[in-house]
């Protein structure tokens, strides 16, 4: 059993316990809150404390997203107006009337480009944008959803650049970042490098790479497109967060950095307020932004998922949450959400790859947060 160090609150004990069986030895750690109180703060990895940064990939989405609720809640963003109503450029090949809803919600067919994004344009959300102008859908909008892995939040930002002359990095600096001390990065300063640890590849076996890889849709499919396979040499995802220029900008899809209290802390605030200070979200909100969009079969990525706009819907993936709960995981394994019917905020970070992006912890943590919360609440068993 991996040695665990950190904290935990009475009657979280089985969860410090789960925690320990199914950790990561190169380095992972979790936290959660009930409310506005941290219950959990735990890690491992002989290089690893609480405080260690690393990459979070798609969990950025989730603090992306809040920057779009926050900025909806605030009358600047109109989810329903055509886009091309700030940005002119992006009505060509068939986008004229695609919506940030459409967006959000994974419907706009607006994945990547036939001809590729190469690693160092993915790291730049304004060069991602200028690529993705000229761009045709892959689907007709609104007739289907596909996850757009790298690029779904370069559009959202050249919005917000548009409408309010500032980028989406900036505006979560100002609004949820600092205001509420947490270690999330949409760009990740120079004298915070030192508590970076890098993403380290997976440890599956040239055979199980070679028969998990000879099941891959080829470079030009839609999940080729969308994961930066169409390029020569393809994008390598482990590479990619480890690269400082991509920490430096703090790509809104995929670039982020952070810590597993970071990502608690941040849907704490979001859905319940913490240091004494309201939550950011409305409960109205919260809850059209939890709402499901999109459910069913994801034409680039096969599985089936739900999404609300830019949050994961987690009461679909865990059904013992809330159907309001909101998230975003990330491809190293990271987990984030918050329940606002439950009062849990959660946060995972790993350090190594699954080699299938395949992570069965995160079932097993969830659940024992969840059960303990439960039971504290509650008095008894859940």
């Amino acid at each position: 059993m991996t040695e665990v160090h950190g904290t935990v609150a009475e009657g979280f004990e089985a969860v410090r316990e789960e925690f320990a069986a199914v950790a990561e030895e190169a380095g992972t750690q979790l936290a959660a809150y009930v409310h506005d109180r941290r219950v959990v703060d735990l890690w491992t990895g002989e290089d690893v404390t609480g405080d260690t940064l690393t990459g979070i990939y798609s969990s950025t989405k989730g603090a992306a997203s809040l920057v779009a609720a926050l900025l909806t809640q605030d009358g600047v963003l109109d989810l329903d107006r055509p886009i091309v109503d700030c940005w002119p450029e992006f009505g060509a090949a068939g986008k004229d009337r695609i919506t940030l809803r459409d967006v959000l919600s994974h419907r706009s067919g607006i994945i990547g480009v036939d001809d590729g994004l190469s690693a160092d344009e993915l790291a730049d959300d304004a060069v991602i944008a200028q690529r993705l102008a000229a761009q045709a859908p892959h689907w007709r909008p609104g007739m289907a959803y596909g996850y757009g892995g790298f690029v779904t939040f370069a559009v959202v930002g050249e919005v917000i650049r548009r409408i309010t002359g500032r980028t989406l990095q900036a505006h979560f600096t100002e609004r949820v970042r600092e205001p509420f001390d947490l270690d999330v990065y949409l760009g990740l300063p120079e004298d915070r490098e030192d508590r970076y640890r890098t993403i380290l590849a997976s440890l599956a076996t040239p055979e199980e790479q070679a028969a998990f890889w000879a099941n891959v849709p080829g470079p030009n499919s839609l999940l080729g497109v969308a994961y930066g396979l169409n390029t020569d040499p393809p994008l390598d995802q482990v590479a990619f967060a480890n690269t400082r220029r991509v920490r430096e900008r703090g790509q809104a899809s995929g670039g982020g950095v952070g810590s597993a209290r970071g990502l608690a802390g941040m849907y704490a605030a979001a859905a319940f307020g913490l240091h004494g200070r309201d939550p950011l979200l409305t409960a109205a909100t919260a809850t059209e932004f939890a709402t499901i969009h999109t459910i069913g079969g994801d034409l680039v990525r096969g599985a089936s998922s739900a999404f609300g706009l830019g949050f994961e819907a987690k009461g679909q993936q865990y059904p013992f949450l809330s159907a309001r709960a909101f998230g975003h995981a990330g491809s190293a394994g990271s987990e984030a959400f918050a329940d606002p019917i439950t009062g849990i905020a959660f946060g995972y970070t790993r350090r190594r790859f699954s080699f299938n992006w395949s992570y069965p912890e995160h079932d097993r943590l969830v659940a024992a947060v969840h059960r303990a919360a439960v039971s504290r609440r509650t008095g008894k068993a859940a």
